[in-house]
């Protein structure tokens, strides 16, 4: 969905106009939680070295101008051609000039009617959203728990899974549920993308592995240095001993 720029209601200020929040709780569960923060996270690293790649989510975007009751608060959405160095309380969409590439919803059954129904809809017809993926961490009613969706010729279709896995042509990467995780997985390197935790833990065991190692070669250069010294110690005793001799 692709909008020129208007602007916002006559001496209103956007943010002020349009409420940037509804009192509700970010997510329903800590593993729901857990996922809307990953996701957010590991896709803000993918994209990091792309100025024109924002990502976001539990953020209000705004599709109607002047009317502060249209409005959707996707779990997780990516938006591509729009720029991350700008400070946002909510998304404007006539402002940004698109709508979201991708959003992900962290679904359950208490939410499956939105989910399916009227979010569904309003992504596929009004804001024309490219690609639409559903996980249900805790199986609760989507057989499988990972589903995705894009559009063809204005409708979305099923994306078929590809070794257990959703292939993403917005992100180029492939969606995987693993347990009640929703993983991102590197069809190029063939592994998923590490979490911030993950990437925590990899740095700390590469720092002990370095320490471990400056250890190690700072004992061989003590023993060296040792050695070096005890076969100048020789060498001078073996000199005085040849000198006596000649005496």
């Amino acid at each position: 969905m692709h909008l020129t720029s208007s602007p916002p209601p006559p001496n209103a200020d956007a943010d002020n106009f349009y409420p940037t929040g509804d009192g509700r709780p970010m997510a329903e569960t800590p593993v729901h939680r857990q996922n809307l923060t990953n996701s957010i996270e590991v896709l803000g690293l993918w994209f990091a070295d792309d100025p024109l790649a924002y990502v976001s989510g539990n953020m209000f975007i705004y599709y109607e101008p002047g009317n502060r009751l249209k409005h959707v608060s996707p779990d997780v959405f990516v938006a591509l051609g729009v720029p991350k160095d700008k400070e946002r309380k909510a998304y404007y969409v006539w402002e940004e000039g698109r709508a979201p590439d991708l959003v992900i919803e962290l679904t359950s059954a208490s939410t499956r009617g939105e989910d399916t129904g009227g979010k569904k809809s309003l992504y596929q017809d009004v804001l024309v959203v490219p690609e639409y993926i559903l996980f249900d961490p805790y199986g609760e009613y989507l057989k499988p728990a990972l589903q995705g969706f894009r559009l063809r010729e204005g409708k979305y279709v099923e994306i078929p899974q590809v070794g257990g896995r959703l292939p993403s042509e917005v992100l180029g990467l492939h969606f995987e549920g693993h347990g009640k995780e929703l993983r991102l997985y590197d069809p190029t390197t063939g592994r998923w993308l590490p979490t911030l935790l993950e990437l925590q833990a990899q740095t700390e065991a590469k720092l002990g592995e370095t320490d471990a190692q400056l250890r190690q070669t700072a004992a061989e250069r003590d023993r060296a240095t040792a050695e070096a010294e005890r076969l100048e110690k020789e060498l001078a005793e073996l000199r005085q001993r040849l000198g006596q001799s000649e005496t």
